[in-house]
């Protein structure tokens, strides 16, 4: 029996307020005047002086503003990794993410690229990463998703929508500062919160648990009922910190098993549709009583006391082919199956049991 050998975030700081640490936590990895930190900042932030002007720009560092409205495409790290070695002489002394999940994952995918040959689609998939990334921060603006703690980045490529999943993926430092939350839209933070949930209940109810991913799990669980089902209205500081550390315990309880059938299946929306992913999850989840029964039934619960209403309709006019294409990308993620399923999910998650799934949505 051999067990994972799964590597960590290094360091990790937690606070409000924490986020003006960033120059002092940075200063000593530079490696020299003339190689930048690179910040990749999600473009909402664009002229919010109370976040860029804490950020600590100095030498030859470069601001670059990403919009996170698509999901993260391999075509645009590629992109992004080219306009660096162009723009600077020397390697960069590290790549900081300040952003949602699109932004953490992009920051993992380009500090990898910058040290490994070809492009971001050749490391799609599990393991195939030689060289170590270069040094790189994860500031996470929005809560849920897990990236932050994660060994994956999720890109969509050409031909497939799949992680960079490898050792040298997570964060050497995670700064969780979750007075950087405020102002998230009410839907994005529900669609986001309940990427997070769904992480749990798919790793609580799954054929990999073990103790080490349901301690993570339970905890995680724990929070998501407090923030989004609690009849005693909790502060709005309580619920940013508790969300934050939600992410987190389910980001790490998926790290050591696995996510299911609802993941998988908002992957072929993404791919196809362009879904974002948080909001895919709900469409999907929102389906799989048989799968997740008593899940579900709370997540129509938190739906219903959050007013949230899906978006309907996304596959009603879709042709076979289109069909096709996002059931080959869900039955392409076998990890994923096999841990909601077991080794024999073959037998029932069948081509036609997917479309009639997808014809619901």
């Amino acid at each position: 029996m051999s067990y994972k050998n799964y590597p960590m975030v290094s360091r990790v700081v937690f606070g409000r307020g924490s986020f003006n640490q960033l120059g002092d936590i940075i200063s000593p990895k530079r490696l020299n005047r003339k190689a930048p930190f690179i910040f990749l900042v999600d473009d909402v932030f664009k002229g919010n002086t109370k976040i860029i002007s804490r950020i600590p720009i100095a030498y030859d560092d470069q601001l670059v503003y990403i919009s996170a409205k698509e999901e993260p495409k391999t075509s645009q790290v590629d992109d992004l990794v080219e306009h660096i070695i162009v723009s600077h002489k020397d390697r960069p002394s590290g790549i900081i993410g300040i952003g949602g999940g699109t932004i953490l994952d992009l920051a993992k995918a380009v500090a990898i690229m910058i040290t490994n040959e070809g492009g971001a689609k050749d490391y799609q998939g599990w393991d195939l990463v030689k060289n170590p990334a270069i040094y790189h921060v994860g500031i996470p603006t929005i809560s849920g998703t897990g990236s932050e703690v994660s060994r994956t980045t999720v890109l969509t490529g050409p031909e497939k929508k799949l992680g960079i999943n490898s050792d040298h993926t997570p964060f050497d430092q995670v700064i969780l500062d979750p007075e950087l939350t405020n102002g998230v839209p009410k839907d994005q933070w529900f669609y986001t919160g309940m990427d997070c949930y769904i992480h749990c209940i798919e790793s609580l109810n799954g054929t990999y648990l073990n103790a080490f991913s349901e301690s993570y799990g339970e905890k995680a669980y724990e929070l998501c009922l407090d923030i989004f089902m609690n009849d005693n209205p909790i502060s709005e500081e309580d619920m940013q910190d508790k969300l934050m550390m939600a992410s987190w315990h389910g980001g790490m309880s998926i790290a050591y098993s696995q996510v299911g059938v609802a993941h998988a299946m908002s992957y072929g929306l993404s791919y196809l549709l362009g879904t974002k992913h948080g909001i895919g999850n709900c469409i999907v989840f929102d389906h799989l009583d048989e799968f997740y029964p008593e899940g579900v039934k709370l997540f129509k619960a938190m739906k219903i006391k959050h007013n949230i209403t899906l978006p309907q309709g996304l596959c009603a006019n879709l042709h076979d082919d289109e069909y096709d294409t996002m059931i080959d990308v869900a039955l392409s993620l076998e990890p994923l199956w096999e841990n909601a399923i077991g080794n024999d999910w073959k037998q029932t998650i069948t081509r036609d049991k997917l479309k009639a799934l997808y014809q619901k949505m």
